[in-house]
């Protein structure tokens, strides 16, 4: 295939995206009502290849919204709920020992564990112990489950959506900043409308029952991940992010006045992967073929959130790394050319 045979079919694969974009988006208002921006950028997790952290009180379909999205994407699912005594061996599985009927013999065999689906929903992840966090955690980075000196890899796609309750902290384990660095996005889900409300209690207090269609399928989202992949990025595009990461860091040269004021630590090289990834995935479900410098300013809330470690200056001044982060957003410059 020639370079502009590759480049008019990534084009159609695009505007097959567009279109399917918008069919899931459909299906998935047959059971979710509203949480269109909470979607998209699980959406964009996705087919980035990475994995997301939703933050939400109870009650507002976090659980709902991700067997949903696996049931139309026809995607295994699986649900881990964290618990203070969960074991690693409850998420990746353990060895058992089993009689061969045919010799006679005694052996181990791998009783495969939860996280052995494509679509993973960790609820409520920091109630459990860091040793347990770590088992799924090392899953995410590295695809793949060791048990009993043996490594079994982890079929693709593979998608951990972790959820944490902001306000009862209780009893909980906070994931430490380097666990945190592994999500690519951190999504918040608010509360609907009263108009959205209100929608949500009369479909779910009456007989109504979705009937969801499939719109892709695992192979579909391998092929859609490459294709991100290919999505080529102009160099003020990736100068923006890459300075934007840069710029979070209190000791990086240029970096505003604000950002030495309020941050103690700034975000790590993944960051400006993530940024440029989530920018792409964000340009091709618009169905277009670059990103601009607004996608990048659009997905840098999510991207950036829970990689800045504020200071003791922005707790008493009453500055969260939400608002460094819009600040920061506009005080670094686009440069083209």
């Amino acid at each position: 295939m020639t370079a502009t045979e590759a480049h008019e079919q990534d084009l159609a694969g695009i505007k097959e995206l567009r279109e399917a974009h918008a069919r899931i988006r459909a299906e998935m208002g047959k059971v979710i009502v509203g949480q269109e921006g909470v979607i998209e950028q699980l959406l964009m997790g996705l087919l980035g290849n990475g994995h997301c952290l939703l933050v939400g009180v109870p009650g507002l379909a976090k659980t709902l919204m991700v067997s949903t999205l696996a049931s139309i994407l026809n995607l295994r699912f699986s649900r881990i709920q964290f618990t203070p005594d969960l074991m690693p061996s409850d998420i990746t599985g353990t060895d058992i020992l089993e009689d061969d009927p045919e010799t006679g013999r005694r052996g181990f065999k791998f009783i495969r564990g939860p996280v052995f689906a494509n679509i993973i929903l960790a609820d409520e992840i920091n109630r459990t112990p860091p040793k347990t966090q770590a088992a799924l955690l090392q899953a995410m980075q590295e695809r793949e489950v060791t048990a009993g000196g043996q490594t079994h890899g982890l079929e693709p796609p593979f998608f951990v959506l972790a959820t944490q309750n902001p306000i009862e902290m209780e009893g909980t384990y906070p994931l430490p900043e380097a666990q945190l660095d592994r999500f690519m996005l951190n999504v918040h889900v608010d509360y609907p409308s009263a108009e959205e409300e209100g929608r949500i209690v009369e479909s779910t207090t009456s007989a109504y029952e979705a009937q969801l269609d499939q719109v892709l399928s695992g192979e579909d989202i391998i092929h859609l991940q490459g294709l991100v992949r290919r999505v080529p990025v102009s160099d003020h595009v990736l100068h923006y992010a890459v300075r934007l990461a840069r710029w979070s860091r209190p000791g990086e040269p240029g970096s505003p006045d604000f950002i030495r004021e309020w941050v103690s630590w700034g975000a790590g090289p993944r960051a400006s992967q993530y940024l440029t990834l989530a920018a792409k995935t964000r340009a091709v479900l618009d169905g277009r073929f670059t990103p601009e410098v607004d996608d990048v300013k659009a997905v840098a809330l999510a991207v950036l959130r829970h990689r800045l470690v504020t200071s003791f200056n922005a707790e008493a001044d009453g500055i969260a790394a939400p608002e460094i982060v819009t600040r920061l957003t506009e005080a670094v410059p686009v440069t083209v050319g």
